[in-house]
């Protein structure tokens, strides 16, 4: 499943720049743009607004914000999340370079349960994808020395950190391109077969 727009919401509040919401195919999950305001200095965007995000019913408060450097193209990270009760809210953008964005939608109670939206997030494009909890955020590296940062809702919990194998044989997410760099524990995260036994029951987990 792509990365389907179903509406555009943009948010101008008498400002010279705006924010502009899409939500995806898979509900919750939202492409955000900044539209700047260009000069000849240059331009100038807003990136997060909290009456913006309110408006839309999207959280605005921000536990932690992280950074990750890939080095070379075709580095594949995740899809990650965090089991209940320190599940997250992502929000992500990349300032260098380009990634391959994917979110997957492992809410068992979801009519999408098991599908995935993708998305090409750039330093040219500008645009930030919001990941809502119960679902698996990961990207591929389209360029090399590419920069990602995150902005999370809840502490990082090691006991409780899983994701599903970025090769799942019933996601059949369509990487453009084949991995070369995968990280040993990726590489043994759980099918989504295996996923399903231990979100309906917390004591395997």
């Amino acid at each position: 499943m792509g990365g389907t727009i179903l509406r555009l919401y943009p948010s101008y509040r008498g400002s010279l720049v705006s924010l502009t919401f899409e939500p995806l195919a898979i509900e919750g999950v939202w492409r955000i743009t900044p539209t700047p305001f260009v000069d000849d200095r240059g331009e100038f965007s807003r990136i997060f607004c909290a009456d913006d995000f309110s408006s839309y019913g999207l959280n605005t408060n921000w536990r932690q914000v992280s950074s990750s450097l890939n080095y070379k193209k075709g580095t594949l990270r995740g899809p990650h999340f965090q089991f209940d009760p320190y599940s997250e809210i992502k929000l992500v953008t990349c300032s260098r370079g380009a990634v391959f964005d994917v979110v997957v939608d492992l809410r068992l109670e979801s009519k999408t349960f098991g599908s995935y939206v993708s998305l090409e997030l750039s330093e040219i494009n500008s645009s930030f994808v919001y990941v809502p909890k119960g679902c698996a955020h990961g990207f591929m590296s389209l360029e090399d020395a590419t920069l990602i940062n995150y902005f999370i809702s809840e502490d990082y919990n090691l006991g409780s950190s899983s994701g599903i194998f970025w090769g799942d044989e019933d996601v059949k997410i369509a990487w453009p391109i084949d991995p070369v760099m995968v990280s040993d524990k990726d590489e043994k995260l759980p099918s989504l077969n295996e996923l399903r036994v231990l979100l309906g029951n917390s004591e395997l987990r």
